[in-house]
């Protein structure tokens, strides 16, 4: 048995213990004369040493009760009342202090050669999983080997974790390759166009399974927590995707909702955060918030400005931008009404410097330069009262569209106020970022009517400041959110004007076509065309499939989803009405993983 031993033969982990497995029963068996004695003598010895009991095994003989079923349901039930009792121990521990680490520490010492045990597995882990500080030599093993490591709980994984950075990496990379699988399939493969990208609130976000199973395997480690960061901004970095800025901010408030005051308490985002998340549930931002989130970026101390780099991946989350955009239109708009200008209004002028430093963070991050970037006067001064100048003609066409018919009038009020928009929109549009994104979200609004799938919106507007997206600033037109909420707005709420030209000219020729050689573009134009197709001129929609023939360079999706509209534009005669709120499938497969590329150790790169 020895020699066995020394040759890394440790049977099934008993024999560790001092009791006779299966490398000594072999043993016995091989050098015995009579191996049924030997077995015999082995039962005796190993069985469950009651003397009240042994009369009653051969009875459970005679009922055709087998010696192993008996001993394996005595083991069960022995197994759960020490699994039991060892939580007590642990649960006592937390409540009391250290008397139970030493019967806990003691335990397992007694106890860990049976790890390699499958039926005693369950009491070992147990001890470890309640036990706050394993010693090295346990940890090891668990590393060691495969098996013994997938069997841990979560628990004793992260006393692993942290100082194994590659190990945690390969943990948490498919969560994050899921996580932005799941945000692509909202954008590209909704199957109800009611169910938008932003409608979600940020409670309902933050308890998706992926968030959730990472703020548990973080649990109290505010090491996991610091390597979980530096993996998102390495990510972001890496592949500019924006959802990793949302996961950032969606794993903070996770974490915020079950109270971890050990991580909370340390990251000087979470109260910033916290009050960013509370404007975006209400979506309003009073003047008290408004302080409050001033008062956090005017507070970033000399030496503290690394800060600045989580705080601008918090603002680049999708969401924080549509809250922060479509904000400050409102505020445009009322500031209209009260004829008042924007540099007078202290919340608008908050509104866009925070716009601002979410659009710069991935330059922020990439150069490692932790300057707040500052908001150009201009855009305040001369873009925004151009882009009201906008508004107002809107405004008029609207209100002159309800007024008793008057031919004369309605003409010369349609002319007066239907005319290019001002250079200034387009100009600035090009050169900042916020100058464009604000005029993507107003013409969203001016698109959107009372809603998506609740009015009518305003093509003539949307028309006129669409015209002006193609070249703006970082093509920030071309992004998915953007894309993915003007189809919608296109299909539920204008539909109707495709049969158009002119509006064709715009929507297609002047915008969409001119992003084409993204792919994600494309795609959005590609699910435009399912359900619009019907409304529009024959030649007008020969000359677009031909434009959208994918090549061998387009993914996957784009073939499928092609030829299905081409098929279904075959059977044109025989589609459907246009649906006004439930639509059906685009029949997408899922889009191909934003990790593509990405070691599964994240640590390799880091």
């Amino acid at each position: 048995m020895n020699s066995a031993k020394s040759n890394g033969e440790t049977g099934n982990g008993l024999e560790d213990l001092g009791i006779p497995g299966q490398v000594y029963l072999r043993d016995a068996l091989t050098s015995c004369t009579d191996p049924l004695k030997a077995i015999e003598e082995f039962q005796l010895e190993n069985g469950i040493l009651l003397p009240s009991l042994r009369p009653m095994l051969p009875l459970l003989d005679l009922h055709g009760v087998r010696r192993l079923d008996f001993h394996a349901s005595v083991l069960e039930e022995l197994r759960e009342k020490l699994v039991k009792r060892i939580n007590e121990i642990g649960a006592e521990r937390a409540d009391k202090g250290t008397s139970g680490d030493r019967r806990l520490k003691e335990l397992l010492s007694k106890s860990f050669p049976a790890v390699r045990v499958a039926a005693l597995r369950p009491v070992v882990m147990c001890i470890l999983r309640n036990t706050p500080h394993i010693e090295d030599k346990y940890l090891r093993v668990l590393v060691r080997e495969k098996e013994l490591y997938n069997d841990a709980d979560t628990e004793v994984k992260r006393q692993i974790w942290k100082d194994n950075q590659s190990l945690f990496g390969d943990e948490v990379s498919p969560l994050f390759s899921r996580y932005i699988i799941e945000k692509e399939q909202i954008l590209f493969d909704h199957r109800n166009l009611n169910s938008l990208f932003f409608t979600p609130s940020p409670k309902v976000r933050r308890q998706g399974e992926v968030v959730q199973k990472l703020a548990h395997m973080i649990g109290h480690s505010v090491k996991l927590y610091d390597m979980v960061l530096q993996f998102l901004r390495t990510l972001f970095l890496r592949t500019k995707n924006i959802h990793y800025c949302t996961l950032r901010a969606e794993l903070l408030m996770a974490l915020h909702d079950l109270e971890v005051q050990d991580i909370i308490s340390v990251d000087p985002c979470h109260k910033f955060t916290w009050c960013l998340d509370a404007c975006i549930r209400e979506k309003n931002v009073d003047v008290k918030r408004s302080r409050e989130l001033q008062g956090f970026l005017d507070s970033i101390k000399r030496g503290q400005e690394q800060v600045l780099g989580d705080l601008s991946m918090t603002l680049c989350d999708p969401y924080a931008v549509n809250f922060l955009a479509s904000s400050a239109i409102k505020i445009a708009l009322h500031l209209i009404n009260g004829e008042a200008l924007p540099r007078e209004n202290a919340v608008l002028v908050l509104l866009l410097r925070m716009l601002a430093l979410g659009l710069s963070a991935w330059q922020m991050i990439d150069s490692q330069d932790f300057k707040e970037p500052k908001l150009d006067s201009q855009v305040v001064t001369k873009f925004l009262p151009a882009l009201m100048s906008l508004m107002v003609d809107d405004q008029i066409r609207q209100l002159n569209c309800k007024l008793p018919p008057d031919e004369r009038e309605s003409a010369i009020a349609i002319i007066e106020h239907s005319g290019p928009p001002p250079d200034a929109c387009q100009a600035y549009a090009q050169l900042s970022g916020v100058a464009a994104v604000l005029s993507m979200y107003y013409a969203l609004h001016i698109g959107g009517g009372g809603g998506i799938g609740r009015g009518r919106g305003d093509a003539r507007g949307l028309m006129r400041v669409l015209a002006t997206l193609p070249n703006c600033q970082a093509q920030r037109a071309f992004e998915d959110p953007f894309l993915h909420t003007l189809v919608s707005l296109l299909i539920l709420n204008m539909a109707d004007e495709f049969s158009n030209e002119s509006f064709c000219t715009v929507i297609f020729d002047e915008f969409f076509l001119a992003g084409l050689s993204r792919d994600n573009v494309t795609r959005h134009l590609l699910k435009l065309l399912w359900y619009i197709h019907p409304k529009l001129p024959p030649t007008r929609l020969h000359s677009l499939l031909k434009a959208l023939q994918p090549t061998s360079q387009h993914n996957e999706a784009v073939h499928i989803l092609y030829e299905a509209l081409r098929d279904k534009v075959g059977n044109r005669s025989t589609q459907d009405p246009l649906p006004s709120t439930q639509i059906d499938s685009l029949g997408l497969d899922c889009p191909p993983s934003p990790m593509t590329g990405v070691p599964t150790a994240l640590s390799n790169s880091l």
